[in-house]
């Protein structure tokens, strides 16, 4: 059979250590759900986006997945952790087999800027095969809004995407569009996992590669269990969603030479738009856009 049991946990987690809740949680889901093949957990979901908690990997809290894994005869992919590297801290995902062997580690190619401080970026993509069944790909959270990084994906073979978030701001509709968009341009499956609670606001969306919506969740805590078929997406690729579109072959065959990836190549444009860092207030920008010295200060 082609198909693969995948369940997204969308659990309410607040900021602390969270890895009994959701070893809970994964067992109450191996128990109710026993043709479950693999469980993916929202973004920084062992601790919240606490820095001091990074630690190398392996480590503790990777050990306490894996044996969770081990445990539940499970695929785990346990959102992520902040990994302490090199004297960097990275966002990684830790993928780990039913064996409870972390077989892959990817870490974030786009820490949310400017507002993920102090997190390096990672620098390679990462695809992992279940035997017998299909290739998988890992993007996390801000990464999405790159093109680019699913894309890469899908050329290196994944027909699903397991996409871990952590969003608690207003964007999160416009993250749904994305994974949308990044299912039907890429043909394939996409496991948009947010958390909910403190740390979240939910909405976790499954779509299939014509873009279709399999699942969205609520605003609540939602076990989403889901089904693939991978026969499924070999056909969309092959014939085109609903006998439409061949992306993937016309992506191959187009032959472009895009501008913006030559080597060394710059945009203009782009470098108009200056340093990457928080917004200000209008009333700072203005200030600061004034020479010091006609700016008015107190007393003049």
């Amino acid at each position: 059979m082609s198909t693969f049991a995948i369940a997204g946990l969308q659990l309410e987690l607040d900021h602390g250590d969270n890895i009994d809740a959701i070893s809970e949680e994964v067992r109450g889901v191996k128990r109710r759900f026993p043709w479950i093949d693999m469980v993916l957990i929202g973004e920084l979901a062992a601790f919240g986006p606490k820095l001091d908690k990074a630690e190398p990997l392996p480590g503790p809290a990777e050990d306490r997945f894996a044996a969770l894994a081990r445990e539940c005869g499970l695929w785990l992919i346990p959102g992520s952790l902040y990994e302490r590297s090199g004297g960097r801290i990275f966002n990684t995902t830790p993928v780990i087999n039913p064996d409870g062997e972390v077989i892959a580690r990817y870490r974030k190619m786009y820490p949310f800027l400017p507002y993920e401080r102090d997190v390096a970026a990672g620098d390679q993509s990462i695809v992992f095969d279940v035997p017998g069944k299909g290739r998988f790909g890992v993007s996390i959270c801000y990464d999405m809004w790159f093109p680019e990084t699913t894309r890469t994906l899908a050329w290196m073979g994944a027909e699903v995407i397991l996409h871990p978030v952590m969003t608690n701001t207003i964007d999160r509709d416009v993250e749904l569009a994305m994974a949308r968009s990044s299912a039907a341009t890429n043909q394939c499956y996409v496991f948009d996992i947010n958390i909910t609670g403190r740390l979240g606001y939910g909405r976790s969306l499954v779509c299939g590669p014509g873009g279709e919506v399999i699942h969205q969740a609520g605003a609540d805590r939602e076990i989403i269990p889901v089904e693939v078929d991978f026969d499924y997406v070999r056909r969309v690729r092959e014939r085109g969603w609903q006998g439409l579109g061949q992306v993937l072959k016309s992506y191959r065959d187009g032959g472009h030479a895009f501008p913006q990836y030559a080597d060394g190549a710059a945009s203009a444009a782009l470098n108009r738009l200056g340093e990457l860092r928080k917004p200000e207030s209008d009333g700072d920008t203005q200030a600061s856009k004034t020479p010091p010295a006609t700016r008015k200060t107190r007393g003049d």
